[in-house]
């Protein structure tokens, strides 16, 4: 008997785990099939398999594109790992003993943060490093051309990498704790290098993308309303199209005389004329495109155009003013000392608990300013002017382009999910090595944080509003100052005369 019980541990063990990885194979599929006609969309078009230099560039290209493919969907995966969470809590919490969500229990949510855990790190430090190298490597000086060439110089000058940040931070962790080190055995280092160095690394960059993503948030919140204004049409009293449709006509009759009367002067240069002829067509074309949005602009219903443009600003406002108070509220909280700090892998168990006061409703409103902020934080990265030269453009952008973008995109969403529990925005507890980061476990850091971002927002979001009122009020006042200074500049004149 006992051993028949034993037997039946052993296969429910199995299956659970075959299950699992199912689960995250049709994932993982979904998400990077999805990266791969995004990245499709972005690459750019000479970096097709017939416009190469040779077979071999094309062979090198494309395993580059893999690679990132695999980044950004890891990336993404990031992104949605909390959601994923808050939902199952949601559904476990209502559906206790339902049949048909059997499969969605604690131990498949814990092996997909433990799961994503250890592809971030396989991205980051082993991926997008080979990534590079090998689209740049050309192969050892006195060696035979071709594709193992190039891996060879990538890997080696990978391994060498590896070995140079292995040893630094091996270096810092010495001057902190040296005891550790004294006792260790060569053999063991290698073993942590693993279990020790990685996490203690991706600690440091986690930490970094969160200050990241501390200060582009903020940014992003102020450029989501440039941003959906320019997407959603906006009231008759604010944009007026039809008078813009006037003159981007009377443009497009000006820039066509301009070019008949280019093609009539015969005593111009010729290479002059033809430069000036496209660089005048190409006016024609972008003119056009704008008539063409525009008509498609005008064809929109007037409730639609009158409604829209305020929903949409008003949504956006009340998903701000909440994420602020959201912070503002875990704020006082550590503070007071209600709130515990986010650090330590907990065995956290689904279904036991609703995250929000408010259910079903407060968990839907965390997902959805969970992505809000991961929105706001990329708008307000790229619109940074040291990093708007990595923007995407579709079908504009190079493999090193890419490849950095990747980087980027993984290093910020991997620090979606800390800055999440950090600030407030979510309850839900940090599961495996994410939670297990020293640095969470600091007081002073964490309420830091807090308050930096909800003044950086509070600041952003007053700036925005009221930027246009400033400057006309500080345009008043400089033009008055200038007109008083004029007048006082005669009498100055005569005084001087009578004395």
């Amino acid at each position: 008997m006992e051993n028949d019980v034993d037997v039946d541990k052993r296969e429910e063990v199995f299956h659970n785990a075959v299950r699992e990885y199912i689960i995250f194979m049709l994932l993982f599929i979904l998400l990077y099939v999805s990266s791969y006609i995004t990245i499709c969309y972005f690459k750019r078009k000479a970096d097709s398999d017939d416009t190469y230099a040779g077979e071999e560039d094309a062979v090198v290209y494309r395993i580059s594109l893999w690679l990132c493919t695999f980044t950004l969907s890891v990336s993404v995966g990031a992104v949605l790992l909390l959601p994923i969470s808050i939902i199952s809590n949601e559904v476990l919490h209502h559906y206790p003993k339902s049949y048909y969500v059997k499969w969605l229990n604690s131990s498949l949510i814990h092996g997909l943060w433990n799961m994503q855990f250890a592809m971030s790190n396989v991205s980051l430090f082993l991926f997008m490093p080979f990534a590079y190298f090998f689209t740049e490597s050309e192969g050892f000086v006195g060696c035979k051309k071709g594709i193992k060439a190039r891996v060879y110089e990538s890997i080696i000058v990978l391994v060498l990498l590896i070995f140079v940040i292995v040893g630094c931070v091996w270096v810092v962790s010495a001057c902190f704790d040296d005891d550790i080190h004294k006792k260790q055995r060569y053999i063991d280092l290698l073993y942590d290098v693993w279990n020790f160095y990685l996490p203690y690394i991706y600690a440091i960059i986690s930490f970094t993308g969160v200050i990241v993503l501390l200060l582009c948030t903020p940014v992003g919140f102020a450029r989501m309303f440039t941003v959906m204004g320019k997407l959603v049409v906006k009231p008759k009293f604010l944009r007026d199209i039809d008078e813009e449709f006037a003159t981007l006509k009377m443009r497009e009759e000006s820039i066509r005389r301009k070019i008949d009367c280019e093609s009539h002067h015969q005593h111009s240069t010729i290479a002059n004329g033809h430069a000036t002829q496209d660089s005048l067509q190409k006016q024609l074309e972008e003119i056009e495109k704008d008539k063409v949005e525009l008509e498609k602009r005008k064809k929109i219903s007037p409730l639609r155009r009158n409604l829209g443009y305020p929903l949409v600003i008003l949504a956006l406002l009340a998903l701000t003013v909440l994420c602020v108070l959201s912070v503002a509220h875990h704020f006082f909280e550590l503070l007071v000392g209600i709130k515990a700090l986010p650090v330590g892998a907990k065995e956290t168990v689904l279904g036991i608990s609703s995250l929000s006061a408010l259910g079903s409703v407060g968990a839907v409103l965390e997902i959805v300013l969970i992505l809000y902020v991961m929105s706001a934080s990329i708008e307000g990265f790229y619109s940074l002017p040291f990093f708007r030269r990595l923007t995407p453009e579709s079908h504009d952008t190079s493999m090193v382009q890419i490849i950095g973008n990747c980087v980027v995109l993984l290093i910020l969403s991997s620090a979606l999910p800390v800055l999440s529990r950090i600030m407030g925005i979510t309850n839900f507890d940090l599961i495996g090595n994410f939670g297990s980061m020293d640095w969470l476990g600091n007081f002073y850091l964490i309420l830091t944080c807090n308050a930096v971002f909800a003044i950086a927002t509070t600041m952003c979001l007053t700036n925005k509003f009221t930027g246009t009122v400033r400057s006309e009020v500080f345009n008043r006042l400089g033009t008055w100052v200038s007109q008083w200074g004029k007048k006082s500049k005669p009498q100055n004149h005569t005084s001087i005369k009578d004395d």
